[in-house]
Parts: C-alpha cells; sequence; structure tokens
C-alpha cells in the first residue's frame, strides 16, 4: 500500500521527524485559505502517487494569493501523468541552502535492509544510482539488531554530508528505519531531505510503502488504504484484488503469472510498442476474475488495445473465453481492441468458446503481442 504524501509526511511528523506546516485542501478557495493561513510563499503540490511531479506542473511555488488561486485552479482537476489529481498540499516553502537523500528499503540480493544516504538529493534516485553509484552511502543492516547508532553516522559520513548537519541527519535516519520496521514498511524515503541556512533539517517530500500483506497488524495504517488509493484505476484494483502496475505506454497487458506478464512486456517493448502496466489476474482464475481485469485494463485512458496472454495450467481456457465474453458482452461497442493468445489446458476448447467477433484470436505469443502493437499504433493515426 503506498501512502499518499500527506499521509506519509503525518507518519513521519508524529515519529519526530520536522516536517513542514502543510494543510490539505480540495477546492481552489481551500487552497488559497490554507496558503493565507500559513503564510507566502508556499508550495502547491499534486496529491497523487507517482514521481515528476514538478516537472509535469503538479508543484508549483507561490508568493500571493493570486498567484495561489492561478496554480491551485491549474492543479486541481489536471491530469498528471494518468491521474486525475483532485486534491493539493499547501505546504511553507523551505528557504533550503541544500538537498540530500535519505531512504530504507529492503536489499534483496543482501537479504538485508539497508539505509542510504546521498548529498544528491532532489533529483530522480534511480538515476544517481546508474550514473554514478559511488554518490549514494549503502549501509546494510541486521533486522535481528535494528539499525545501530553508528551505522546511522557512518552512512551519513560515508556520503559526505556536512559535520554541522550530520548528527541531525543521522537522527532523521534512524527514525526512518524504525518506522520502516515498526510499520511493515517495504520502502520509506525522504528525497530531499532540506538543509536550511540555519543548517536545520526538514523533509520537504516523503514516501511511505506499506507490505500489504501486514496490514492486519497495521490498523491506522490500514484505516489510509481507501484513501491512499487517491485514483479510480487504483481504488479498482483494491476492489478487485489485482496488483495493478500502471506504465506509460499504451498497450494493455494481462496474464496469469508474473513471469508470463513479465514475458509479454518485454515482447511489446520488442515489436516496438510500450506496454501500459502490468496486470497478472494469478493462477486459477474464473470468468468472474478475468471479466474484472479486462474492466481494470479498459478503464485506463492509457490503454489503447489489450493482449491477452494466458497459459492454461491451473487456470483452464475455456474459463478465461467465457471470462472475456462475459466482459465484452456488457459494452454496445468493444471500447479497445483485444487481441488473445491461449494456450495450455482447455485452450482448444477455449478458442472455440470465445466470440472473435469481439476479439482477435492468435494462435502464438509472438503474433499476438504484434497485433496488439499494430493496433495500438493504428488508434494513434
Amino acid at each position: 500500500m503506498k501512502l499518499h504524501e500527506y499521509q506519509a509526511k503525518q507518519v513521519f511528523a508524529d515519529a519526530g521527524i520536522p516536517t513542514p506546516d502543510s494543510a490539505l485542501a480540495d477546492t481552489v478557495d481551500e487552497a488559497v485559505a490554507a496558503a493565507e493561513d500559513i503564510g507566502y510563499p508556499v508550495a502547491i503540490k499534486a496529491q497523487v502517487q507517482v514521481g515528476g511531479r514538478g516537472k509535469a506542473g503538479g508543484i508549483k511555488l507561490v508568493e500571493n494569493a493570486d498567484e495561489a488561486r492561478e496554480a491551485a485552479e491549474s492543479i486541481l482537476g489536471m491530469d498528471l501523468k494518468g491521474y486525475h489529481v483532485d486534491r493539493v498540499l499547501v505546504e511553507d516553502a523551505v528557504d533550503f541552502v541544500n538537498e540530500l537523500y535519505v531512504g530504507v528499503t529492503m536489499d534483496r540480493g543482501e537479504g538485508k535492509p539497508v539505509a542510504m544516504v546521498s548529498t544528491r538529493g532532489g533529483v530522480n534516485i534511480e538515476e544517481v544510482a546508474e550514473e554514478d553509484p559511488e554518490a549514494i552511502a549503502r549501509e546494510h543492516i541486521d533486522p535481528a539488531f535494528g539499525m545501530h547508532d553508528f551505522q546511522a553516522r557512518k552512512a551519513v559520513y560515508d556520503a559526505g554530508v556536512d559535520r554541522d548537519i550530520a548528527r541531525d541527519v543521522a537522527s532523521v535516519l534512524t527514525t526512518l528505519y524504525d518506522l520502516w520496521e515498526d510499520r511493515d514498511g517495504s520502502d520509506a524515503e525522504i528525497n530531499p531531505l532540506m538543509v536550511t541556512a540555519d543548517d536545520d533539517v526538514i523533509a520537504a517530500d516523503a514516501v511511505m510503502n506499506i507490505d500489504d500483506d501486514a496490514l492486519f497488524r497495521q490498523p491506522e495504517l490500514a484505516e489510509m488504504e481507501e484513501e491512499a488509493a487517491g485514483d479510480e484505476l487504483e481504488a479498482k484494483a483494491n476492489e478487485y484484488g489485482f496488483d495493478y502496475v500502471r506504465l506509460s505506454g499504451n498497450v494493455g497487458i494481462i496474464g496469469n503469472g508474473a513471469g508470463l506478464v513479465m514475458t509479454t512486456l518485454d515482447l511489446v517493448d520488442y515489436y516496438g510498442g510500450e506496454p501500459a502496466n502490468f496486470l497478472d489476474i494469478g493462477g486459477g482464475a474464473k470468468a468472474e476474475r478475468v471479466a474484472n481485469a479486462l474492466d481494470m485494463v479498459f478503464s485506463d485512458e492509457n490503454v489503447d488495445a489489450v493482449v491477452f496472454n494466458i497459459f492454461g495450467g491451473i487456470t483452464r481456457g475455456d474459463e478465461v473465453a467465457n471470462g472475456i465474453n462475459d466482459a465484452l458482452a456488457q459494452f454496445d461497442e468493444i471500447p479497445k481492441p483485444v487481441v488473445v493468445r491461449l494456450a495450455g489446458t482447455k485452450a482448444e476448447e477455449g478458442m472455440e468458446i470465445l466470440n472473435t467477433d469481439l476479439v482477435q484470436v492468435e494462435a502464438t505469443l509472438e503474433d499476438a503481442v504484434q497485433a496488439a502493437v499494430a493496433a495500438a499504433e493504428e488508434v494513434n493515426q
């Protein structure tokens, strides 16, 4: 479960991590009123769970009421990388002299949590890791003992953080790890952790992702789940019980099994298309679940065509075919081209059941992917 920025900041603030004064607003008038209460300058920030909000126009710094109204009007209701913005966080602007990055996640290669610090905050940390991995100091942690103070200090010093603020940054990192551990986090990060001229450190952004399987141990966070969806598509994914990963392309992908879906993504890219999503319906999926999967992908405005890749083991081809027919029967007109490839258990029976007036059927995965890529390209011509 992904928390919104404003939710993660509340969790961080409750734990003692410094955060700017802020208020959530649903309307333009509320945003302007919040800005007046906080005092200018303020940042008005779209509350959607996607990176690169600033570059996409979802974060604006304003100096007065007129600018605040103009910014709120432009951000509220906008489509930001496929996400509809219906809330903004109005936040005291931090007068900073430096930006840092601190984060905690699981290093699956090492089988241990890892704490990370970098003096290159405020930019995409994945790009930093790829372009200059030495710019990120890493400290692996034995979960049996937790993070020792000396480990936090070592990570901070290894990153080259100025000594005047090193103790405070180490304290923030230690608190962040404690939160990650206590709240069953999968990721926790602050990017940027801003440094002021007075050597104060303030979390100007906040990311906190929670292990879904541990929510029963986190009742306070579980209450945030519906609100954290924050997007009609993600709310629908929660309702249907899907892990729906949104990507940047326009070819929708449905498969049964993570490996099969990943293979399909790779082939879409290989044949010149761009995947729009990752959606695994799982093994043994019945007709209703298949219909729900199609409803999910059809609801994604980025999708122009869909490829359905099913290899029958536990999942039966005839059940899949019935689900596809049931889903498509709901529409007077099929909203997006659908290409189907069935193989394995009951695949022949499924091929006979499929309504070929509504879907395009291909015998091989390669043919199915190429047909879906071509259909998506045709939509955009």
